[in-house]
């Protein structure tokens, strides 16, 4: 979440609609342009277990909204209908806190990903991550990179070793951060198409104790860099983006790695997930491990070793 907010504004506002299932999993991972700056903090939770499709859309402002935004924003979430939003103005309240009390602590695999309003009692027998939401994606929450958390600790489990690691579309720069404990000796270099990422992705390296010379960070559109070209071939590459740019990007992606190496794809739904391996299957990269929460899958990828390797 932007400082530029509390540095620019004593208050903040809130607008709330109601969203379906879908909306709040799509909110969760796209980032709409509102066409204001700062840009505002946008948030979906499930306020009641027991109706599952009944989410909640929340957009966090630094002043009060006119028509025209409050019209973008209910544009954002069509089931809403003709439901009013909530406009609500949050003076003299911690919106950080506000915005993020819902994000409670997430265990994938061995690692621990928090906020820091639960920053104690962390346990012992996990890797823990300081990852607070704000401007990039990211933050472990959402089923997507949890589920990749939970790959990276497979892969491991099952002895592989890496050498070169990419993370593409690195967000908030957690995977890569999972990836570097995962395999210390590897290089690793994360990138990103905005460069706001990239600065949070720092940002983050520092709250957490990451060396800063222990992850190379890039702003790059997919594969077109000249530091991620240098840096290839890889035999592990991470994207968590979303299925039509990692449609595109299956030729970069398979140019880009090495024989028999592994390739970790997340930000599609299931139903997005055949259309993606056939993209990748062109290049002779196979799927070879699959996690599906609720509506999104997370493939492992591998190509084709080296005939007699």
């Amino acid at each position: 979440m932007s400082a530029e907010w509390q540095m620019q504004s004593a208050e903040s506002w809130k607008v709330t609609l109601p969203c379906n299932r879908a909306e709040g999993e799509l909110l969760a991972v796209i980032e709409p342009e509102l066409g204001i700056d700062p840009a505002p903090v946008l948030m979906t939770s499930e306020p009641d277990p027991s109706r599952p499709d009944n989410w909640q859309f929340d957009v966090y402002l630094p002043a009060e909204p006119g028509p025209d935004l409050v019209a973008a924003i209910r544009a954002l979430v069509p089931s809403a209908g003709d439901t009013q939003p909530v406009i609500e103005r949050l003076e003299d309240q911690d919106w950080v806190t506000v915005s993020q009390r819902w994000l409670q602590p997430i265990r994938a695999g061995r690692f621990y990903v928090h906020t820091a309003a639960f920053a104690e009692n962390i346990p012992a027998d996990m890797v823990a991550f300081h990852i607070e939401a704000g401007r990039a994606f990211g933050t472990g929450h959402h089923e997507t990179t949890a589920g990749c958390l939970e790959m990276l600790d497979r892969m491991a489990g099952e002895g592989l070793r890496f050498g070169d690691v990419a993370d593409i579309g690195t967000g908030t720069g957690l995977l890569a951060f999972a990836a570097r404990i995962l395999w210390p000796d590897a290089r690793v270099i994360a990138s990103d198409i905005d460069p706001v990422a990239i600065d949070v992705t720092a940002a983050n390296m520092a709250a957490n104790g990451v060396p800063g010379d222990a992850i190379a960070l890039v702003a790059a559109d997919g594969m077109d860099g000249p530091a991620l070209r240098a840096a290839a071939p890889f035999d592990l590459l991470i994207a968590n983006i979303l299925a039509g740019p990692l449609i595109a990007l299956a030729p970069g992606f398979g140019a880009a790695i090495r024989p028999g190496a592994s390739i970790l794809l997340a930000g599609l739904l299931a139903s997005q997930a055949d259309d993606v391996l056939s993209a990748y299957a062109r290049h002779g990269i196979t799927l070879h491990g699959r996690i599906d929460k609720g509506d999104w899958s997370i493939l492992w990828l591998r190509s084709a070793p080296v005939k007699g390797a």
